[in-house]
């Protein structure tokens, strides 16, 4: 549904997208991390055909937005990082104003769909100028999806949302990937993009990484088996540590990490080899790495 290959765009001597590839599936959230200045709303503007790459290519639902940027509007909706309205006009005179763009849109009708699906039915008549900030966020998914698109781009849909507004919109967003929609989903919240995003992209002018969060934690970080017990020895450790299926085994108070060479095989027998050594064992479990730490590697990585 969205394709790049190698796209760049260069402003002078500034690169802030460079050969960019990537492929996001019809119905996926796909996720796209980077620190600031890494190229995120720049890709953004050159999929929804605002500015044209400098070379490469791509296409969004099989239109190419810099040969037909038009075409491409009437099947795709935008969320930018500070949506405008008409502040002085109503929430409802704003959507159907919005939709009278696009061809076969009733605006009418679709004004009072998404105000209502979106909370705001109750407000519909209320200048925009009084509306709250998760208010317009509301207001702005429901001028993008007017038109019913196939392809959403989401801009920070929830920076600068409080806790509980946020999580209703990324409610929001699943439901609409639950309908089928293609989302690309540009953000700096780390657990918001794990939640909702299928597979995750981090970029940093470049593309550095691209796959599922749990792959993208395999190839960071080794998996390490996480053992609590009563209480650990030096010879216990040693002896830990020359297990033949043993790469690594570090102690933290009473609770040794052990990196496996296959952990789904060997974890039997390290449990079978502690207790033979007299180890009595509390807990077990896996170190889950978080997705900051993952997306803190790979941006260190991509910056050397």
């Amino acid at each position: 549904m969205i394709e790049t290959e190698r796209l760049t765009r260069r402003f002078g001597a500034r690169t802030a997208v460079e050969g960019l590839t990537l492929k996001a599936n019809a119905g996926e959230i796909l996720g796209f991390l980077g620190p600031n200045g890494a190229g995120k709303t720049t890709t953004i503007r050159m999929l929804a055909g605002i500015i044209a790459p400098t070379c490469g290519r791509a296409t969004v639902a099989g239109i190419r937005p810099d040969q037909e940027p038009e075409r491409l509007h009437e099947v795709i909706g935008l969320l930018p990082e500070a949506p405008g309205f008409y502040e002085r006009l109503s929430a409802r005179r704003n959507l159907r104003y919005f939709a009278s763009f696009y061809s076969n849109c009733d605006g009418a009708t679709q004004a009072e769909k998404y105000l209502t699906l979106m909370g705001l039915a109750g407000r519909g008549d209320d200048r925009v100028a009084s509306f709250s900030k998760g208010m317009k966020q509301r207001l702005a998914l429901a001028r993008a999806l007017l038109h019913e698109p196939k392809v959403l781009f989401l801009d920070e849909p929830t920076a600068g949302l409080d806790p509980e507004v946020a999580r209703e919109f990324r409610d929001l967003i699943e439901d609409l990937s639950g309908e089928g929609r293609t989302i690309f989903l540009s953000t700096h919240n780390l657990a918001e993009a794990e939640q909702l995003s299928r597979r995750i992209a981090v970029v940093r002018t470049q593309l550095i990484a691209l796959d599922t969060p749990e792959a993208l934690r395999k190839r960071q970080f080794q998996r390490s088996i996480v053992v609590q017990l009563e209480s650990v020895s030096d010879a216990l450790l040693e002896a830990v540590r020359g297990f033949p299926f043993v790469e690594r085994a570090q102690l933290q108070g009473n609770r040794l990490a052990v990196a496996l060479s296959d952990p789904d095989r060997d974890r039997p027998e390290l449990v079978q080899r502690l207790v033979e050594s007299g180890a009595r064992i509390l807990e077990i479990g896996e170190e889950k790495r978080s997705l900051e730490e993952v997306y803190l590697s790979l941006v260190q990585e991509g910056s050397s």
